[in-house]
């Protein structure tokens, strides 16, 4: 039998949804290809990132630049658990309370951080995604030459 006329509209408006948060989201796209994969990539260390970076002027300044980035985020991450959880169990001896605080000041020290060396290095004028899907390829042809 045919569908009807509600489950087709229901039908077209979920595609129209998913194709509408596909665009502002489009590493769920990009990644996928590595992410679904049926054997994963071995991991990686940080003189193989560091051999990338050597051998692509394009795309291996830009990885350096963001994982420099990463780096700050992580620092304001840290400083925002250890400083909000502090504060919390100084004032209020509260183990959960404590622990709700070091969760949250660490997404928002995160995000702040990030925020920071965002605007730092400027990392609004380079496409970093494109970048580390760059490393993936990288590492993937790499690997597949080693086997």
């Amino acid at each position: 039998m045919g569908e009807s006329s509600s489950e087709s509209f229901l039908k077209k408006y979920w595609e129209g949804y998913k194709e509408f948060w596909a665009e502002r989201f489009p590493f769920t796209e990009i990644y996928s290809r590595f992410i679904k994969r049926e054997e994963s990539l071995p991991p990686w260390s940080e003189s193989d990132v560091h051999e990338f970076i050597a051998s692509e002027p394009v795309h291996g300044p830009t990885l350096k630049t963001a994982r420099k980035a990463t780096n700050i985020a992580l620092a304001g991450g840290a400083i925002g658990a250890i400083s909000t959880a502090g504060l919390a169990w100084k004032y209020s001896r509260s183990l959960h309370g404590a622990g709700l605080s070091f969760a949250a000041g660490a997404v928002f020290g995160w995000t702040f951080g990030q925020e920071i060396a965002n605007h730092w290095y400027q990392l609004y004028r380079l496409d970093t995604m494109a970048a580390q899907v760059k490393f993936m390829e990288w590492w993937e042809n790499k690997c597949q030459r080693r086997s």
